[in-house]
């Protein structure tokens, strides 16, 4: 039986990788990016299919989770690999600080409006995270980086990537899906390069970055091995579980304080689903 992965972030960078592996294990690929030329090369690498999506508006989003859902029979995994860091602070079409929007909240659109069919097909979702998380703070209520300092875009990024964990997390703990956040390492990419801050620390810290490839493979882990054998929810670092993370991030309160956030923020439902 195909199996189906969709793959948010993937016209370069890890995502790429991960698309190109999972072909490669016969998985039937959606590639999902908003480069249009660079989304339909990697899908005509990976014999997948292109699916050009800005997460800077959620309608787009939605709009892509309907087309899927209709596309798909089935669903057994999404990788929510979009993201980045902005460095001046800025607001999407939706009026939410675009460093949440493009790391957690466009992914939280997408993978609720699938909940369904991937109950139904016991599907996985994994979700790309960052050791900088562990510098994050949420503040509920203040999660747009409103009355907050912004730090060229460092702080909030962090704070995302904490929010990433948390709403794994929550998706677990809601759903009973299987849901893991991962760090896949300090990955060699052109990711910060748009803030002076983010080419600065690229150029000084080049030694100690891996390849794309190399940070593909713990995702690439999380998504197709059958049995990881944790809890549901364990945060991988690289291909070790239960890495190093901010202390919020194993606090139940605050992860169902922040599902409720984004869910407002989102318009989606704060509601349990059940397999069918």
């Amino acid at each position: 039986m195909d199996r189906t992965a969709i793959i948010t972030g993937a016209s370069g960078g890890i995502g790429a990788e991960v698309a190109r592996e999972l072909a490669r294990r016969s998985w039937r690929i959606a590639v999902v990016g908003r480069n249009k030329a660079r989304t339909e090369e990697v899908a005509r690498l990976v014999e997948g299919t292109p699916f050009v999506c800005d997460f800077d508006r959620l309608d787009d989003v939605r709009e892509l989770a309907e087309t899927l859902d209709t596309r798909y029979d089935r669903i057994d995994a999404i990788v929510n690999n979009a993201g980045g860091i902005v460095g001046k602070r800025a607001v999407s079409a939706d009026g939410n600080e675009l460093t949440l929007q493009r790391n957690v909240l466009g992914s939280v659109v997408l993978t609720e409006r699938l909940v369904p069919k991937l109950l139904h097909s016991r599907g996985r979702v994994v979700h790309t995270s960052s050791l900088v998380s562990r510098f994050g703070r949420i503040a509920l209520g203040d999660v747009n980086y409103e009355k907050r300092r912004y730090g060229a875009g460092w702080w909030p990024y962090a704070s995302a990537k904490l929010g990433v964990i948390l709403y794994a997390r929550s998706l677990a703990a809601r759903t009973g899906l299987e849901s893991f956040p991962v760090h896949p390492g300090y990955v060699r990419s052109g990711f910060g390069a748009e803030s002076k801050s983010g080419k600065l620390i690229l150029a000084l810290t080049g030694w100690m970055q891996i390849s794309p490839e190399a940070g593909a493979a713990s995702i690439v882990h999380a998504v197709d091995t059958p049995e990881l054998g944790v809890p549901n929810g364990t945060y991988f670092d690289g291909l070790t579980p239960d890495g190093p993370t901010h202390i919020a991030a194993g606090d139940e309160k605050l992860i169902k304080a922040y599902w409720r956030e984004i869910a407002a923020l989102t318009g989606c439902e704060a509601e349990h689903y059940q397999a069918t």
